[in-house]
Parts: structure tokens; sequence; C-alpha cells
């Protein structure tokens, strides 16, 4: 993933972010439990709100620990699990493993070969358990890839594949909320890719590389608003479908997110184009 689904800091009480950190102490450890140290390389805060969302709706039992760790040697983090966690840990090493397969079936990186590697008794595990999964995050890679060769100009279009494939992963279980999770997936995820795309055109542009905003004329002092105006639909729909889910678990850690911590790296981005 790419990092932009962060809390807002400056908004969040004390307790609040002991619990957003906790979490994310918890899914390293979980990575590293299940499927060694490298496995770390994956850990994202993306994946922690995922923890938080699935462990607002469905409240499943959670250990709270205070313990070191090799990112904290000197002094004692809370850390917290549930099977939620676990869960997060094998979709962060499904979508790391065939991000990696991508790149290499693209641009032949060996590195990246070399790393898809070093995971592939964990994601012939994760295939066991989780086939469906992993046929749609193939299946969307794969149709992203495609679009990339032909250079498809329409940015919906590749952000509707991140979104699909993101949106598979929101589901844990196959129940009532298994739809409404979907989409709150599938925006988030077209949020991302739309995110990313707008914050990496200018380098992407040096590189030669794909990004489905390259034929815009960035000049306009339009192209800021359209985007911004895109990235709202998204997160609006988003938030619509999250709002529709029971939650009290979690809720304002929640929406500090989806409300405030999202926005932050566009606003940043669009602060250095502006200057």
């Amino acid at each position: 993933m790419y990092g932009y689904i962060r809390a807002y800091k400056p908004e969040l009480r004390f307790r609040e972010y002991d619990i957003y950190h906790g979490c994310y102490c918890g899914l390293c450890e979980a990575l590293h439990r299940r499927h060694g140290t490298a496995a770390r390389w994956t850990l994202s805060y993306d994946m922690t709100f995922l923890i938080l969302l699935l462990t607002g709706l469905y409240e499943p039992e959670e250990t709270k620990a205070e313990q070191r760790c090799i990112a904290h040697p000197f002094h004692k983090n809370l850390h917290i699990q549930s099977a939620v966690t676990d869960y997060a840990a094998d979709m962060s090493i499904l979508l790391f493993r065939d991000k990696c397969m991508d790149d290499w079936n693209d641009e032949r990186k060996i590195s990246r070969r070399a790393v898809a590697g070093m995971f592939s008794r964990s994601y012939r595990k994760i295939q066991q358990q989780y086939p469906e999964k992993c046929s749609v995050v193939r299946t969307q890679l794969e149709k992203l890839h495609e679009m990339e060769r032909n250079h498809e100009s329409n940015p919906e279009i590749p952000a509707g594949c991140f979104g699909t494939m993101l949106g598979e992963l929101f589901v844990w279980k196959d129940d009532i909320w298994a739809d409404t999770l979907r989409q709150v997936g599938f925006y988030l995820g077209k949020f991302i890719y739309l995110l990313d795309a707008y914050g990496d055109l200018e380098h992407d542009r040096k590189k030669q590389c794909y990004n489905p905003f390259h034929q815009t004329d960035t000049t306009e002092p339009q192209f800021s608003q359209n985007c911004e105006a895109l990235l709202q639909m998204m997160m609006s729909s988003c938030a619509a479908a999250f709002e529709r889910l029971p939650i009290l678990h979690y809720e304002e850690i929640l929406r500090n997110i989806l409300y405030a911590g999202v926005w932050t790296k566009f606003y940043q981005k669009k602060k250095e184009q502006e200057k």
C-alpha cells in the first residue's frame, strides 16, 4: 500500500493515539510471528486502519501488553492484537508479494523477484486459506498492468481496479456486512490510487513511468481543484458506506482517519505546487 491512510495526530486524544499506535505495533509483531522478520517490511498504517475498522465492527477479543521490541528496545510500548490482527498480517503479505511479482513481470527487476521469493512459503499458506482473495488481487494487478501498457488516460478506470482489490481485502467474513465493507475498501482504494498518481505525477514524467494524469496540463489552475473534487467524491462515498456500519468501538479514531488524516498528504503536495 502507499501509507496515505493515517490518523491526524493533532486531533487525537492521548489515549486514542496509544490505541492507534498499539494496533500498529501489534500488527508488526503479528507479521514477525506469522511470516518472519522480513515481513515487517510490509508494515503499514493502511493495514492498521483495516484492523481498527474490523475490530470496531466485530469486537473480537483483544490482548493488550506493554513490551519491548526490536524497534523500541529501551522502553515498552503497548501492543494490541486479536484475530483481526492476524488476518491483516496475512493480507499485508498477500498484497506485498503480488505487487513484487507484478513489478518483476513488468520491469524484470531481479530485486523484486528475490523479495517475492522470500515470502513464497507464507504465500502458499495464504493461498490455501484465502484462494478467492488471492485470485482477485492477481486479476486486478494484471488488469492494472495491461492499462499501464496501453497508457490508459482515464484515471478512474485503473483506480477502480485498485479499489476492487482493496475492497476484497476489507471483507473478513462473508456476512451481512461484507458488501458494505467492500464498498468502504473500494472507494478508499480508488482514493489511494488517485492520490498516489497526483503526488507522483512530476516524478513519473521525469522517469517516463505510467501515470493516469500524464496527459493533463498541470499548469492549469483547475488541475488541483479537479483532483481535489475527484478525491472528495471518493471519500464521500467511502464515508457514507462507513457510517452504515454499526461501529462504536474505536469510532473516534476511525473518523479521525477518514475525515482528516487521509487528506494530510494531499494538502502537503498542493502547498508544494502552489509555491
